[in-house]
């Protein structure tokens, strides 16, 4: 396998140890066969968590294509009613850490269940707010419960997939995400405009109801997972071991950066295209999302590209996607802010999955919690860059919030960069060693 994307060395993980920083409560059992493509289970687990990241994303991002009428309802700002995003992005990054511990106890599978029912009820309240206060505070909580399910995908993925198969299955659960986003944007857009924003916020809420209802009947039981008793010091340890790991470190840097950009952009997207010259209708804008099609081509292709470049390389590609996607939307012309989107959306879903899956190759223990850690990092991002990106627009237009973009892809180049110089050191360290 190559090198991690950012310079040190794969650790691959290993299929009999523990995962979790809490104490078992029985004797480690034989670790069963792991799931690959062609395996039974394999197939139900994919179509599950799919269906669970089309759930989620739809949920979390619901009122973003809607920003400018949910601005026009309240009287907001872009910036204040960005918050209706940010608030949730945020609050997933705040709980994702304690919920992934109470995985550790109660489940990967239950946790992500419980996540997705609560999060399902919630939305079906979100159009009913009677205030933009009560829908920011809706949306919070929404967020919240959304926490449980990221990180423990991910660790459920780390323990029941073969390391082989795992960048292709972590990046078909990324391609859910990516679906989620899309269908939920465009169904809000076409709802939003015959019947308003919260008969669109009602719609995304029955589509996520099915979608929970297909996971829990599909996903399979876990296999290789041992529960243990909750043990704070430990949890405690096992994170700041995490922190003082300078690969997981600049892992949890690129994925917040990443999606920094992602986050600006399509907060912002809706505003732009709804003022001169281009002054689309809510329902057309909401149809622009048809391009996470191709987030959900570039993430499921991330095992392939990895293959191919390495994964610094495969960040390369991606930090450069970005950049000329960026570069091209500044254009007053539809086609071209189009195609910078594809390029951005693209970008953004190949170097996610890439820094995802190497996170939860890297951690040989405490899965479940470095997976938290880069889901903080990622959806902190998400909040920084949706709330940045309007303060920009306002400021000054588009260009400002293409700029914040820029800044933020400059910052993964630097870490790569580094990361790389890392690896040649370390290259260099062990050649007399091995004479």
């Amino acid at each position: 396998m190559p090198p991690a994307s950012t310079g040190a060395s794969t650790i691959v993980v290993d299929a009999s140890a523990p995962s979790s920083p809490v104490t078992t409560t029985a004797a480690p059992a034989a670790a069963h066969e792991r799931l690959e493509p062609g395996r039974p289970g394999y197939r139900r687990m994919s179509f599950a968590l799919f269906a669970a990241g089309v759930a989620a994303f739809a949920l979390l991002y619901s009122t973003q294509a809607l920003l400018p009428a949910v601005s026009a309802s309240f009287g907001a700002t872009a910036g204040q009613a960005s918050w209706t995003v940010s608030a949730a992005t945020g609050a997933l990054a705040l709980f994702v850490l304690p919920l992934s511990a109470l995985s550790e106890r109660f489940g990967r599978r239950q946790m992500m269940t419980a996540s997705l029912a609560i999060a399902v009820v919630v939305g079906l309240l979100v159009p009913f707010a009677p205030s933009m206060g009560a829908l920011i505070a809706l949306r919070a909580v929404q967020g919240a419960a959304l926490a449980g399910l990221p990180a423990s995908a991910m660790a459920y993925l780390a323990e029941e997939v073969r390391p082989k198969a795992l960048i292709a299955a972590i990046g078909l659960f990324v391609a859910g995400n990516s679906i989620g986003g899309m269908s939920g944007r465009i169904l809000t857009g076409w709802v939003a405009q015959a019947w308003g924003w919260r008969a669109a916020l009602g719609a995304v809420g029955l589509l996520a109801l099915a979608c929970a209802v297909a996971f829990h009947f599909l996903i399979p039981k876990a296999r290789n997972f041992r529960p243990g008793s909750l043990n704070p010091k430990a949890l405690a340890k096992t994170v700041a071991t995490h922190l003082a790991d300078p690969l997981l470190v600049r892992l949890y840097a690129i994925g917040a950066l990443f999606m920094t950009v992602f986050g600006a952009v399509y907060t912002v997207i809706g505003y732009r295209l709804i003022e001169e010259p281009f002054s689309l209708p809510q329902g057309v804008i909401g149809s622009i999302f048809l391009v996470y099609l191709v987030g959900t081509v570039s993430s499921a292709a991330a095992g392939r590209l990895v293959a191919r470049l390495g994964r610094r390389g495969a960040l390369y590609l991606a930090v450069s996607t970005t950049t000329a996607g960026l570069l091209l939307s500044l254009a007053d012309r539809l086609a071209a802010v189009l195609l910078g989107l594809v390029l951005i959306t693209a970008g953004f879903f190949a170097g996610h999955a890439v820094a995802s899956s190497s996170v939860s190759r890297t951690a040989t223990t405490g899965r479940a919690q470095a997976s938290a850690l880069y889901q903080s990092a990622y959806y902190l991002g998400s909040s920084a860059g949706g709330t940045l990106g309007a303060v920009a627009f306002h400021a000054g237009g588009w260009t400002a919030t293409v700029a914040l973009g820029l800044l933020a892809v400059l910052g993964v180049v630097s870490i790569t960069l580094y990361g790389t110089r890392v690896a040649r050191a370390e290259r260099r360290a062990l050649v007399p060693a091995t004479r």
